[in-house]
């Protein structure tokens, strides 16, 4: 595993921080690799701007700040807005589908979008939307192993909610296969993955 940068951005609720708690311990816990992360919120602890920084290595990182990532999750416009014009060139864009906006995408930039919000709600569960981008990640990114992550989502929340929360992660990892098989969208195209209701 390369040293590769992590930026997931969006609005304070929506579980930010707790994705990029699973994908660290994922990683530095149940790989062996090693992970630093680093944290923000706006001024409001629900509804402001969030966002979590996270770096994985196969060895020891001294600077735990992302400068450019290398890959840039965004689960609404203003973190899009935001955080869009640092990634790297050649990075990966990863959006929630319903609640993103995509505009001046650099060509070289690889974009993929899952409809988070209506998988978790497709679960029973909105809040879980977080899980579902998780499972998306592991697959589109093929960063980190998928039983490494599955253990960590375990790990990470409630007992009450494990099984809810392996599901999400299940239906987003799944989606994720899909995506990938098809394909990064093109860097100027408004997202036009199928959604299943099944």
């Amino acid at each position: 595993m390369r040293l590769t940068e992590i930026r997931l951005a969006g609005f304070g609720g929506q579980g930010v921080i707790l994705s990029a708690i699973v994908l660290g311990k994922a990683a530095s816990i149940y790989q062996g690799a090693f992970a630093t992360m680093t944290q923000s919120f706006g001024p409001e602890a629900r509804g402001g701007a969030c966002s979590a920084q996270l770096i994985v290595s196969e060895s020891q990182t001294l600077y735990p700040y992302v400068s450019q990532p290398d890959i840039l999750v965004v689960m609404s416009q203003e973190a899009y807005s935001k955080f869009a014009p640092e990634l790297k060139d050649g990075g990966m864009l990863i959006v929630e589908q319903d609640l993103v906006h995509l505009e001046n995408i650099n060509a070289e930039v690889k974009v993929y979008s899952v409809p988070a919000t209506r998988l978790a709600e497709d679960l029973g569960k909105r809040m879980v939307l977080n899980i579902v981008m998780v499972g998306f990640f592991t697959a589109v990114t093929e960063l980190l192993e998928p039983d490494a992550v599955r253990k960590a989502v375990a790990d990470s929340v409630p007992e009450r909610f494990r099984e809810l929360n392996l599901k999400a992660f299940e239906k987003g990892y799944e989606y994720g296969i899909q995506a990938l098989s098809a394909g990064p969208l093109a860097g100027e195209a408004e997202p036009q993955m199928a959604f299943s209701e099944e």
